[in-house]
C-alpha cells in the first residue's frame, strides 16, 4: 500500500461521521487559507530581493507553500498538482483581502482560524474521536489531501 493511501485511510478512521465530514469540507480550507493569510502578513523582509520575479508574491507563505508542496509531491504527485492549485488559489485570495479589507489581513486570518478550529472540535465531539493530528502531526497536511482525493474520486482522477 503506498504511503498516501495508508495516511487517507488512517485520517478516515476519524472522520466517518456525516457532519463531521461537512463541517471539515468547510472548516479544513478555511483553516488551510487562513495560515495561508497568517504567514503571507509577515513582513518579506530578507525575502524582499525576491519581488523583481514574484511581485506581491515574494513573501513568506509563498515560501512555506513551496516546502508544502514538496511534502505533497514526496506522497502523490498527482494530488500534488491540486494542492498547488488550491494553494495558489489562496495566495491570490490573501492578496486581494490585503488589498480590500478595511481591517489588517492578519487579524480576518486570525479570526477564521479560530472559528474554524472551534468547528472542527465541534465536528470530533460529534464524530466521538479525536482530531487525527493528535497522533502524529503529519495529518495537519493530510487534511486538505483527504478532500482534495475525494474531488479526484469525484471526477475519475488518479490520485
Amino acid at each position: 500500500m503506498r504511503k498516501i493511501d495508508l495516511l487517507l485511510e488512517t485520517y478516515g478512521e476519524s472522520h466517518q461521521n456525516p457532519i463531521n465530514k461537512n463541517i471539515h469540507w468547510v472548516c479544513v480550507p478555511l483553516i488551510f487559507f487562513s495560515i495561508v493569510g497568517l504567514i503571507f502578513s509577515i513582513p518579506p523582509g530578507p525575502l524582499q530581493w525576491l519581488e523583481f520575479l514574484l511581485g506581491s508574491f515574494s513573501n513568506w507563505a509563498t515560501l512555506t507553500l513551496l516546502v508544502v508542496l514538496f511534502y505533497y509531491v514526496s506522497l502523490s504527485p498527482p494530488l500534488a498538482l491540486g494542492m498547488l492549485l488550491f494553494s495558489a488559489v489562496c495566495l491570490a485570495l490573501a492578496n486581494l483581502l490585503q488589498i480590500l479589507l478595511p481591517l489588517p489581513l492578519w487579524a480576518f486570518c486570525l479570526l477564521i482560524f479560530v472559528l474554524a478550529w472551534i468547528g472542527q472540535f465541534y465536528g470530533h465531539k460529534i464524530e466521538g474521536k479525536k482530531p487525527s493530528f493528535f497522533q502524529d502531526l503529519q495529518f495537519l497536511l493530510i487534511g486538505p489531501a483527504w478532500l482534495m482525493h475525494f474531488l479526484y474520486k469525484r471526477f475519475g482522477f488518479a490520485y
